[in-house]
């Protein structure tokens, strides 16, 4: 069932994440929930958003559904009768991850681990990647989900002619310092997917004393940033994006038929 009119409404929430505080960053999220409440069907959380990027803080890291935090983001999906899109960390068969997360109403939660780990900021030395290039579907919306630093790899965010979505969401804790990366990399990765591109990103200073300027943007399909956040700003902007309107822009230049075959090989 598609959304109405054709059109998915989506709510980038772009705030400061209060570090290795599972309960503060819980509670902020349900305010935050609570004030888009029926104005929004899906709303996009930065990465890591109940801890920050405490990559060598493993003992925070939850189990999978039966969680604390996972127990909290069901019950808020059901409440407030939206989707979350973000990321958190899990413990799973002994193993870490940084799981990037749909939580549905009244639904069962999915999940995508997230692929390429920040061996820079100590990721890839307690966190086990993911191997599966995922697709959901919410009322009848394609959805690829990407956590921070896989924005870096094309290759691993490719449609092809089997692996079509619709939009291309991010979550991440991309600090200032190489924002100007991220800017161009998001609007890069929905240009060459022919599709929307959604990128939420944190603010503020987090406990290793990086700083994060946000920069979060909803990309349409003539690559226009119809976000529009402030730098620093600590707020929410509830975009809609017709899925018809994609459809047609796809319709009048099929460039995604175009694209060349090829075989993803991980090396994982």
């Amino acid at each position: 069932m598609w959304a109405k009119n054709c059109e998915l409404r989506i709510a980038l929430l772009q705030y400061s994440i209060e570090w290795a505080n599972p309960q503060a960053n819980i509670g902020l999220l349900d305010e935050r929930l609570r004030a888009i409440a029926g104005r929004a069907e899906i709303a996009v959380v930065p990465e890591m958003f109940s801890t920050g990027f405490c990559t060598d803080r493993p003992g925070l890291a939850e189990e999978w559904i039966t969680g604390p935090t996972c127990r909290a983001l069901q019950q808020m999906a059901d409440t407030y009768q939206l989707a979350i899109i973000g990321s958190l960390m899990v413990t799973e068969n002994g193993r870490l991850y940084n799981r990037g997360f749909i939580f549905r109403p009244d639904d069962t939660p999915q999940y995508y681990d997230k692929h390429h780990l920040y061996r820079s900021g100590g990721e890839a030395e307690f966190f086990t990647p993911g191997n599966e290039r995922k697709i959901f579907d919410f009322r009848g919306v394609k959805i690829r989900l990407a956590v921070c630093y896989d924005l870096r790899f094309p290759v691993w965010l490719r449609q092809d002619k089997h692996n079509l979505y619709d939009i291309l969401v991010c979550v991440a804790c991309w600090p200032t310092v190489r924002i100007q990366y991220w800017d161009t990399l998001l609007s890069a990765r929905a240009a060459e997917n022919h599709c929307y591109g959604i990128g939420v990103n944190m603010t503020g200073t987090d406990g290793m004393q990086m700083d994060y300027v946000g920069h979060s943007a909803a990309y349409d399909t003539w690559l226009k940033d119809v976000a529009g956040f402030e730098d620093y700003e600590e707020g929410t902007r509830i975009v809609d994006l017709s899925i018809e309107k994609l459809q047609h822009f796809r319709e009048v230049l099929p460039q995604w038929e175009e694209a060349d075959e090829f075989e993803l090989k991980t090396g994982i």
